[in-house]
């Protein structure tokens, strides 16, 4: 009888240490919630590299600002 009150207890600390453990350690992220990174794109004038949402288009060319929008390509480029 001794042995299962032992072998009882045992298992009592083992299941209360599993859920402690289990609720105190941050959530794993899984593969299916990770955010691809934003697609980068070059200013035609600068050459920066931004985050295309950030940037801004004309004719087939990226810019990193309103500046170098109305500026145009840096010389010499396309």
């Amino acid at each position: 009888m001794g042995l299962f009150r032992l072998l009882f207890w045992i298992a009592i600390i083992a299941a209360a240490f599993w859920l402690w453990r289990r609720f105190t350690r941050p959530a794993r992220r899984s593969e299916q919630h990770r955010q691809s990174p934003a697609p980068m794109v070059r200013c035609a004038h600068c050459g920066v590299y931004l985050p295309r949402d950030e940037a801004l288009t004309k004719a087939d060319q990226w810019y990193c600002s309103q500046a170098h929008l109305e500026q145009g390509p840096k010389p010499g480029e396309r």
